[in-house]
């Protein structure tokens, strides 16, 4: 069992930079593949990055790249978002999500709002 809390979301201007983590208790965080997703209103939740257990492979969303990172700390129990040269289309929810086989884990979500 794994519990996923994220922080780090809050208002900020365009082109400003926020950056999310998630804290996950439980056992074995180093073997889940990670990752951030977000849903914004009226729009189906997309993936926007993940990371594998060892953080050797990472992937993103191509309207991101460039512009977020996704890192992960197993001694900390923790997986970041790096998100700079914000706009307001990633107004959104994100949430972690922990996996491994079919078995997977969400966080309650954390507001990221981009705006003037």
């Amino acid at each position: 069992q794994v519990q996923l809390v994220e922080s780090g979301g809050g208002l900020v201007q365009p082109g400003g930079s926020l950056r999310l983590s998630c804290a996950a208790s439980g056992s074995s965080f180093s073997i889940y593949y990670m990752g951030w997703y977000r849903q914004a209103p009226g729009k189906q939740r997309e993936l926007v990055a993940d990371i594998s257990s060892s953080s050797s492979v990472t992937g993103y969303l191509d309207s991101v790249k460039g512009r977020f990172t996704i890192s992960r700390d197993n001694a900390k129990n923790t997986v970041y978002l790096q998100m700079n040269s914000l706009k307001p289309e990633d107004t959104a929810v994100y949430y972690c999500n922990a996996k491994i086989g079919f078995t997977e884990y969400w966080g309650q979500g954390t507001q990221v709002t981009v705006s003037s």
